[in-house]
């Protein structure tokens, strides 16, 4: 999936309207204009190789692009996080996470999800997953256990967040 695709589902799962997306990359640090937004929520076409073409109605959200709407997200719905004092900044991983890693990681956060609430998502959607399955897809990038979430979990985590949050 697309970064385009994830942006697309979480908005529809979670109920977002365009002005809250539009705060929510203010939060992440990019500033999005609404008339440019709809770009990026727009399904792609594809030319005779199979292959996204970049038209005018359509945007290719970048990972970095994707990383501040997760971050955003967080904010959104946490508030913002002030550094105690004395307290250093965490180190910058050596490995970047996958955007359906990243989704998952953020959406747990932001939404405050336990491990079993998360694995019920998953279950509503019709896929059994293990607490050592999503322990692997929630580690850092560059930890010896990591696994990079495939495109059916993140597909089916969304599915499960649209049942639970639009019904």
């Amino acid at each position: 999936m697309t970064n385009n695709d994830l942006l697309i589902r979480l908005r529809y799962a979670l109920d977002l309207k365009n002005r809250e997306m539009v705060e929510i990359f203010a939060l992440g640090g990019y500033n999005m204009s609404p008339e440019v937004l709809p770009k990026y929520l727009a399904k792609p076409t594809l030319d005779e190789d199979g292959e996204f073409v970049q038209t005018d109605d359509y945007i290719a959200c970048n990972d970095a692009l994707f990383e501040k709407f997760m971050n955003g997200f967080v904010t959104y719905k946490r508030g913002k996080q002030e550094q105690k004092p004395g307290q250093t900044p965490p180190p910058a991983p050596t490995k970047k996470d996958h955007s359906n890693n990243l989704m998952l990681k953020r959406v747990k956060i932001a939404l405050s999800l336990t491990t079993e609430d998360m694995i019920a998502i998953f279950y509503d959607a019709g896929l059994n997953v293990s607490k050592g399955e999503l322990g692997a897809i929630l580690r850092k990038a560059d930890h010896r256990n990591y696994k990079e979430c495939g495109d059916n979990f993140a597909r089916n985590f969304l599915k499960g967040l649209t049942l639970k949050y639009r019904q």
